[in-house]
C-alpha cells in the first residue's frame, strides 16, 4: 500500500471506532435509564427507551456494513484486522445490551401497574447501578485503549453475580410468604437476569479490547460462580 492509502485506511479505522464509541454512549444511556424507570415507576421514560432501541439497531447494522466493506476492500492484517473485527464484535455486544435494556423497560411498564415492592425495587436499583458502572468502565477502557482498566472489569464480574444471587433469594422469600407477589416478583427476577447479562456484555467488551491490543485471548477462566437459579455465570449465552 502507498503511504496515502495507509493513511486513508487509518482514518477509516479511526472513524469506525468513533461510531462504535457513539453507539456505546447511546447504549450506556439506555441501560442507565432502564434502571431509573424501574426505580421511579416512570412509564413515560420506559416508553421512550423502547422507542430508542430502533436507533441502536440501525447503528449496529451500519457499523457491520462498514467493517465488512473495509475487510473486503482493504484486506487488513495484524492489528488493523483486529481493530476492524473488534468493531464488529463491539457493535454486536452493544446491540444485545440495548435489547436487554429494552426488555427491562417493557417489564417496568407492567410493574408500574402493580403494587410497589419498594425493598425489592431498591435491590434492583443497587444491582443496576453496579452494572451501569461496569459497562461505563468497559466502554471507557475500549475508547481510550486502556488495557488494565478493561482487565479490572473482567476480574470484577463476580460482583454482579453476587448481587443477582442475593436478589434471587430475596425474591423467593417474598413469593413464598405471599403468593400475591409472585407475578411482580417474576418480572423483577427477569429484570435481574437482564442486568446480569448486561454485566456479561461488559465483560465481553473487556475481552474484545484485550484481543484487539494483544492479539491474544485473556488467559485463565472468566470469573464465575453457580447462580442461585442453577445457572453458571460466564460468557454470553444469549
Amino acid at each position: 500500500m502507498s503511504e496515502h492509502t495507509l493513511k486513508f485506511f487509518g482514518d477509516e479505522l479511526t472513524q469506525l471506532k468513533a461510531e462504535v464509541t457513539r453507539m456505546g454512549g447511546l447504549v450506556e444511556a439506555q441501560v442507565s435509564d432502564s434502571v431509573e424507570c424501574v426505580a421511579r415507576r416512570d412509564v413515560g421514560l420506559a416508553q421512550i427507551i423502547v422507542g430508542r432501541d430502533v436507533k441502536i439497531d440501525e447503528l449496529q447494522k451500519e457499523i457491520e456494513r462498514k467493517a465488512i466493506r473495509m475487510i473486503a476492500l482493504r484486506q487488513p492484517v495484524a492489528q488493523d484486522l483486529r481493530r476492524t473485527v473488534s468493531a464488529l464484535k463491539m457493535a454486536w455486544n452493544l446491540e444485545r445490551t440495548g435489547d436487554q435494556a429494552k426488555n427491562i423497560a417493557k417489564r417496568a411498564l407492567v410493574l408500574a401497574e402493580a403494587e410497589p415492592l419498594t425493598p425489592l425495587t431498591r435491590a434492583i436499583e443497587r444491582m443496576g447501578k453496579l452494572v451501569v458502572s461496569h459497562l461505563k468502565e468497559a466502554l471507557d477502557a475500549y475508547t481510550n485503549s486502556e488495557l488494565e482498566r478493561g482487565l479490572a472489569i473482567w476480574s470484577a464480574d463476580e460482583d454482579v453475580d453476587e448481587h443477582y444471587n442475593s436478589l434471587f433469594r430475596e425474591l423467593l422469600t417474598y413469593m413464598m410468604s405471599d403468593p400475591r407477589t409472585i407475578s411482580p416478583c417474576a418480572h423483577l427476577l427477569f429484570i435481574g437476569k437482564n442486568l446480569e447479562r448486561i454485566g456479561d456484555h461488559a465483560t465481553n467488551i473487556a475481552e474484545i479490547l484485550h484481543y484487539e491490543m494483544t492479539g491474544e485471548d485473556i488467559h485463565g477462566d472468566r470469573p464465575r460462580r453457580l447462580g442461585a437459579d442453577g445457572d453458571h455465570f460466564h460468557g454470553d449465552d444469549r
